[in-house]
């Protein structure tokens, strides 16, 4: 059999280490340290053309590329600010500007990401509306979800008439003996049973507080003992478990406050402070959006089909085989690196633990800006995340590869993005 050489778009400079400097793309997802303060409130619903000074980052950068950075975002917010005053939003439009980078100042991005997952309309004179509307969805939903079943027996007992007979018994100092319905009583185990359900969701509910208090450890936004943490710690929890009690054909997946954790951060450091204020409704509800394109790889039922995490790890592999046979062929048949062994990590949690926060932000940017879905791009960076490192895989073996593509190295995320939109511009030639 012939040897398939390899491709000579391969050896183009393009895939060496050190990025092209004349390539205005490359600067546009330059990593920028997180803020772990939300801003103070002082921008309208439409972001104003100035950014609003942020607090000092920590480690600071050197101020000649600090005022880089400034300058590339600055001179990209004008076309943001009027994509986004708009009356109707030229969707094609905004995410062409998205997938350059979306800038970080004057609130562009919480506005852009509920654009993009769908949250919001086009037309703008629907946004106050909507968002009315959902938060208030949202606040039933808390209302009649996160109820200890004591609270629920009570509310049935006031609508029989029961409390004022309660409330007489409690006078005359005798406990109350309202009869209480077979699938009410905390004994029951009936599958109608408000008790029995709430024992099943302890133990869910209990796996989200593990797992809310793990994100971002090395994040003052959701980690520590400030009122700050233990806000947005609370707030995730509620939207976990609220869809979990809402989709009971998935309920919570470990790993699900990792891709909850940069919407929620997003919305939070909205300079609006009406905004800034719903973060945990707007989140929910585009948490909701985002997994529908990712829902069957949280399915443990699917886990085998056609539409299964396993057969979205194989769709990985075939398209690192058509861009790189000769890296596919080392990999998968030389040293047997099952993709499994990585990808399922890379895929499920849409690269959140494979760099830092504020990469993950940036890198996002273009997931969700592309039309054909988050996952086919999602699995274009995966594969290009590959082909950055091919050197170095081909030169290792299984226990080095594993190792490489389990702690995957700091990378310049521009040039990821540049190399998986190249692998589409091929895919489609």
């Amino acid at each position: 059999m012939v040897k398939k050489r390899v491709p000579e778009w391969l050896n183009n400079p393009l895939w060496s280490s050190n990025s092209p400097a004349d390539d205005e793309r490359f600067s546009r997802y330059t990593s920028k340290p997180y803020i772990t303060e939300p801003e103070p409130p002082a921008e309208p619903p439409i972001p104003e053309p100035l950014p609003k000074p942020q607090q000092e980052p920590e480690p600071p950068k050197q101020d000649d590329e600090q005022s880089s950075i400034s300058f590339e975002e600055i001179s990209r917010q004008p076309q943001f600010l009027g994509e986004l005053s708009r009356k109707v939003i030229n969707l094609v439009e905004l995410r062409r500007l998205s997938s350059q980078g979306i800038p970080d100042g004057a609130g562009i991005r919480p506005t852009v990401w509920k654009i993009l997952l769908g949250y919001l309309p086009r037309d703008r004179s629907l946004w106050a509306t909507e968002l009315a509307r959902k938060r208030s969805q949202y606040k039933r939903f808390k209302e009649e979800l996160l109820v200890n079943p004591s609270e629920v027996t009570r509310r049935l007992d006031k609508s029989a008439g029961l409390e004022s007979d309660d409330s007489k018994c409690e006078r005359r100092g005798l406990l109350p003996r309202s009869e209480i319905p077979h699938g009410e009583h905390p004994l029951s185990l009936g599958p109608t049973s408000i008790w029995n359900q709430f024992f099943q969701d302890t133990e869910i509910i209990e796996q989200i507080d593990r797992d809310v208090k793990r994100t971002h450890p090395d994040m003052h936004f959701f980690s520590g003992d400030s009122s700050l943490a233990r806000s947005n710690q609370e707030a995730l929890k509620k939207i976990l478990i609220v869809f979990a009690k809402l989709n009971p054909g998935i309920r919570y997946v470990q790993g699900m406050n990792e891709v909850l954790a940069p919407l929620f951060y997003v919305f939070r450091n909205d300079p609006d402070e009406e905004n800034a204020a719903s973060a945990e409704a707007d989140t929910f509800f585009c948490f909701v959006e985002l997994l529908s394109g990712f829902r069957d790889n949280f399915c443990q039922k699917l886990d085998n089909s056609v539409v299964g995490i396993r057969s979205t790890i194989t769709k990985l592999s075939t398209l690192l085989k058509e861009h790189d046979e000769e890296l596919w062929r080392h990999l998968e048949v030389t040293t047997k690196v099952n993709p499994q062994f990585y990808a399922f990590r890379w895929i499920t949690l849409l690269l959140t633990q494979e760099f830092n926060f504020a990469d993950i932000i940036h890198i996002w940017d273009s997931l969700l800006s592309d039309p054909e879905g988050p996952q086919e791009t999602l699995l274009r960076i995966c594969c290009a995340m590959l082909i950055l490192v091919r050197r170095r895989l081909l030169a290792g073996d299984f226990t080095s590869n594993l190792k490489l593509l389990q702690h995957y190295p700091s990378t310049n995320i521009s040039h990821l993005l540049y190399v998986a939109d190249k692998l589409r511009v091929r895919s489609v030639a």
